[in-house]
C-alpha cells in the first residue's frame, strides 16, 4: 500500500533477474471448489508466453482445472486486485436490496474503472474482457463464498468496519486494496467513483445506504 507496486514489480525490486521469470495466476477460482475438483478456468500470464505455457501444463489436472495464456501481467494483477474493491460495492447493493438491475449495473460500471485504471498502469484493455476481469467479477460479486461480498452485506447492515474485520472468517482483501487503488488512481488522473465510495463506506463513516 506504501510502495503501490505490483507483485511483479515488487519481486522484481528485490531480484531483477525474476523479470522474465514470473508469471501471474488468476481468475475466479474460490479455493474450496478447486479442491472439490469443481470445474475451474483461470489465466496465466508471463511476458515470456512459452513461461506461462510452462505454467499452464504444471496446473493442469485432471481436466476440471484449465489454464489459458496471456502476456499482460498488468492487466491480470490489477484485475486480480481490483475486483474485491468492486466485490464489496456489490454486497452491500445486494444486502440493501437493489435487485439484480442496480447490481448488474453497478459491476458493469465497476469494471470500467477496473479497465480505466489497468490501461493507465500499462495493461491491454482486452484482458479485462477475459477470465481475470469479468470472470473474476462475476464469481467475487456473485457468489457467497466471497469474503469481500460478504464484507459489503454486513457493511449494508450498519457494522462497521472496525467490527467486521475482527469477525470475518478469512481476509476481505479488497478493503485493504481499495486505498492504494485510489492513491494510483490520483497518480494516473483517473476517475474511480464507486471504489472511492467503498473507502468512504469503510474508513470514514459514511452510510452505505447514502
Amino acid at each position: 500500500n506504501e510502495t503501490l507496486l505490483l507483485v511483479n514489480e515488487m519481486v522484481a525490486s528485490e531480484w531483477p533477474w525474476s523479470v522474465d521469470q514470473f508469471a501471474a495466476l488468476s481468475g475466479p477460482s474460490f479455493a474450496k471448489e478447486v479442491a472439490n475438483r469443481l470445474p475451474t478456468v483461470v489465466v496465466a500470464a508471463a511476458k515470456d508466453l512459452g513461461l506461462a505455457r510452462e505454467v499452464q501444463q504444471a496446473f493442469f489436472s485432471d481436466g476440471t482445472f484449465r489454464v489459458y495464456l496471456s502476456t499482460d501481467v498488468v492487466g491480470v494483477e490489477t484485475g486480480g486486485a481490483l475486483k474485491n474493491v468492486i466485490a464489496i460495492a456489490a454486497g452491500a447493493a445486494d444486502g440493501l436490496g437493489f435487485g439484480d438491475n442496480g447490481k448488474a449495473g453497478l459491476m458493469t460500471r465497476g469494471l470500467a474503472e477496473m479497465i480505466r485504471l489497468g490501461a493507465a498502469a500499462g495493461a491491454n484493455r482486452l484482458t479485462f474482457a477475459g477470465l481475470a476481469g469479468i470472470g473474476d467479477v462475476i464469481a467475487t460479486c456473485g457468489s457467497g463464498l466471497s469474503r469481500n461480498h460478504r464484507l459489503g452485506e454486513e457493511l449494508a447492515k450498519g457494522r462497521s468496519w472496525a467490527e467486521i474485520e475482527a469477525t470475518l472468517p478469512g481476509t476481505a482483501e479488497g478493503a485493504y486494496t481499495v486505498d492504494a487503488a485510489l492513491a494510483l488512481a490520483d497518480r494516473y488522473g483517473v476517475e474511480m467513483p464507486i471504489a472511492r465510495e467503498v473507502h468512504n463506506a469503510l474508513f470514514e463513516g459514511k452510510s452505505v445506504q447514502r
